[in-house]
């Protein structure tokens, strides 16, 4: 079952202010875009790739250092990260993933590294498949639900609030892969842990590149500091040499149109 959805004017806010701070934080999100690339072996160079929800365009500069020659578009509907973006050899586009302003099989790539999470899945599928010409290949990568297990058992018996996002499953995101009518469906799944010295440290760079909206269900008032006492206590269970661990359950889809 696919999670349900924070609302996107708020994620939108929260991208927009983190433009700035996003590239010095976004050491998971360049990691996970290069491994993305990587793996992905098309059996021809692409000539046209939509980067969809290109943030500050990474993945742009990763695009085109690999095929010069490829006409690239980043799109992004945070509009502080597209301004970002326009620094690179792109065309640049507002737009939604869920409801792309793209014509129908104007592109042989669709790639989007960790940003579907935010969104319907299924929606971002059937409108990644309505943009590829017929043969198009898709990358992309998302989170699964071990993401932020951490953070979840500290937060676990202080209060009932949501204090993550509700990741996918990788079945969910093959079965939304399949439902669009994407086939060569192939999916790989890492797990990544980055640590910190203290965990507000932690939540400072979830904060920076604009990943703390978590949608209905968060806690709308000021955290006491009896409970955030315990949760730091309970956080520091997991405590390690390299520091407090993040873990980041990434899951990898590549498909074909």
């Amino acid at each position: 079952m696919l999670p349900p959805l924070p609302l996107k004017p708020r994620i939108r806010e929260s991208f927009d202010r983190a433009a700035r701070s996003y590239d010095a934080a976004a050491i998971l999100q360049r990691r996970v875009c290069e491994d993305l690339l990587a793996a992905w072996t098309p059996d021809a160079p692409p000539d046209s790739i939509l980067d969809a929800g290109c943030g500050t365009g990474h993945g742009i500069r990763l695009l085109h250092r690999r095929w010069p020659d490829a006409r690239l578009t980043a799109l992004d509907f945070a509009p502080a990260m597209l301004e970002l973006a326009r620094q690179n050899p792109a065309l640049c586009v507002a737009g939604d993933l869920e409801a792309l302003p793209c014509r129908a099989a104007s592109f042989a790539a669709w790639i989007s590294s960790l940003t579907i999470q935010w969104c319907d899945t299924g929606q971002v599928f059937r409108e990644a498949w309505r943009v590829l010409r017929p043969g198009g290949y898709l990358a992309t990568s998302t989170l699964g639900p071990d993401t932020f297990r951490e953070l979840r058992a500290a937060f676990a018996g202080i209060d009932s609030y949501r204090h993550t996002l509700a990741f996918s499953d990788p079945a969910a995101v093959e079965q939304a892969l399949r439902n669009a009518g994407f086939t060569d469906i192939v999916l790989r799944r890492r797990s990544v842990r980055l640590h910190y010295p203290d965990l507000r440290t932690l939540l400072h760079a979830v904060k920076a590149i604009g990943a703390n909206s978590v949608g209905d269900g968060a806690r709308a008032g000021l955290f006491g500091k009896r409970a955030w006492q315990q949760v730091q206590a309970a956080y520091e269970g997991h405590r390690t040499p390299a520091g407090l661990p993040a873990h980041y359950d990434v899951i990898f889809a590549y498909a074909r149109k």
